[in-house]
């Protein structure tokens, strides 16, 4: 029994795409997907830094390849489907991990730019990047997309506004592809961090007050480090999560049931 329930871990054959994964926690979703077999496309802007990540996997006996993608531009997210197909042949597993998130205040000094830079990457790319994957899992059956979302989707922070909304709206999108696409085999989980230490989260786990208040707040009593985002990943990724679909995971430390900063 417990070698076939290892076995529903095991991706071998299976071609995952993870977004924003030069670092962070998609660094580390990348080389969790592939220790477990899986053959990964390291995507992110720069070509030199999804290199360095494919080539340090590579090292370690993994099969990665890197393709540089700006999700924001429409004509990278067809060119990383093409070149993932042309080099693995198809895509099983969608990672929409990339995200930004470049303003700290107030809902009403934000301009119009910020607003549509904020939802377009952290909405609308991963909604078009799951469309273009959507024929080549329905054609092959099944799929599994792992949408990188936020515990300020669920409930937002001061100064997190429009971030907020836009995580709220991706796990919202999350759910949608389940009903829509459940019946291809596909299937569309979320997964909502809390504060990870990462260079993304770094205005808030460097303030050593706004770290305070945060960590205080929580019942482990700390933030949390890229690679234990890694293990939930893998298992929604996999057949062991067969069942899973639509669904909305934590990994905050408690956040969720102990509060936080209002």
């Amino acid at each position: 029994m417990l070698e076939r329930i290892q076995q529903k871990f095991d991706l071998t054959g299976k071609v995952a795409i993870v977004t924003g994964a030069s670092k962070g926690i998609g660094e580390s979703i990348a080389r969790g997907l592939a220790q477990f077999g899986a053959k990964v496309v390291i995507s992110s802007r720069n070509q030199e830094a999804v290199d360095q990540v494919a080539n340090n996997l590579r090292s370690d006996g993994l099969e990665a390849k890197g393709i540089a993608c700006h999700v924001g531009d429409v004509l990278h997210l067809h060119n990383l489907l093409e070149q993932t197909v042309e080099t693995y042949g198809g895509v099983d597993i969608l990672v929409n991990n990339a995200a930004t998130n470049p303003y700290y205040g107030t809902l009403e000094n934000m301009d119009q730019g910020l607003f549509d830079k904020i939802m377009h990457i952290n909405l609308k790319a991963p909604f078009l990047l799951a469309n273009l994957c959507y024929p080549l899992m329905k054609e092959k059956g099944g799929g599994s997309i792992i949408n990188i979302a936020s515990v300020e989707g669920m409930k937002p922070s001061a100064g997190l506004g429009l971030y907020s909304v836009s995580k709220a709206a991706l796990i919202m999108l999350t759910k949608s592809q389940a009903v829509e696409w459940g019946k291809h085999g596909i299937r569309s989980n979320a997964i909502c961090p809390g504060l990870i230490k990462t260079k993304f989260s770094a205005a808030l786990w460097q303030n050593e007050k706004i770290l305070d208040q945060i960590t205080r707040h929580l019942p482990t009593g700390r933030m949390a480090l890229p690679d234990e985002l890694s293990g939930l990943a893998c298992f929604l990724a996999s057949d062991a999560s067969s069942y899973c679909t639509g669904s909305v995971f934590t990994a905050d430390g408690g956040h969720m049931v102990a509060g936080g900063l209002a």
